[in-house]
């Protein structure tokens, strides 16, 4: 049994699983191109609402993350959607110090009452796409913060804190 293809993106600055995104969003460049923004989120929502259960009060928060995940696809410019909570990733296959950082992580966000979102990504392909060459990295709202190895605690606090802030 192979499992659906399921993409994440950020809905209303948490991230969520959606089922089936690159195809929609291939179909709907191809078929949609020069159409508005409005018709095309609609259609979005349509054909996305096929595999994914949207409930009826958040189908315009859902219209619109899909309409910003469509003009990514294209090019197009697209407006600012930061997250709620900091977006923090560890990059590495799950070696021990990729697995330490994980932990330690968890430990301080837990410690300073931290809501975050906290991702280990382990593909190797993933983890090219942020340019490090050395794991375990950490990146924190899209930016490499650290490569190479787990940086002492009082960093990584410093790093939490700062993230918490913006």
């Amino acid at each position: 049994m192979t499992s659906p293809d399921v993409t994440q993106i950020l809905v209303a600055g948490r991230r969520t699983g959606i089922i089936g995104l690159p195809q929609v969003l291939q179909e709907v460049a191809a078929e949609f191109e020069h159409r508005p923004d409005e018709e095309i989120q609609a259609e979005l929502l349509q054909r996305l609402s096929v595999k994914n259960y949207i409930v009826d009060k958040v189908r315009d928060v859902y219209g619109k993350a899909f309409l910003r995940e469509y003009k990514k696809f294209t090019g197009q410019p697209v407006e600012d959607d930061r997250p709620e909570v900091p977006q923090i990733k560890v990059l590495g296959p799950g070696c021990p110090n990729c697995d330490r950082l994980e932990q330690e992580l968890m430990g301080l966000m837990a410690e300073l009452g931290l809501p975050a979102d906290l991702e280990h990504i382990r593909d190797v392909v993933e983890i090219g796409r942020y340019g490090v060459m050395s794991v375990p990295a950490l990146v924190i709202n899209g930016k490499v913060v650290a490569a190479g190895s787990v940086p002492p605690r009082k960093k990584l606090k410093a790093l939490l804190q700062d993230a918490a802030k913006k």
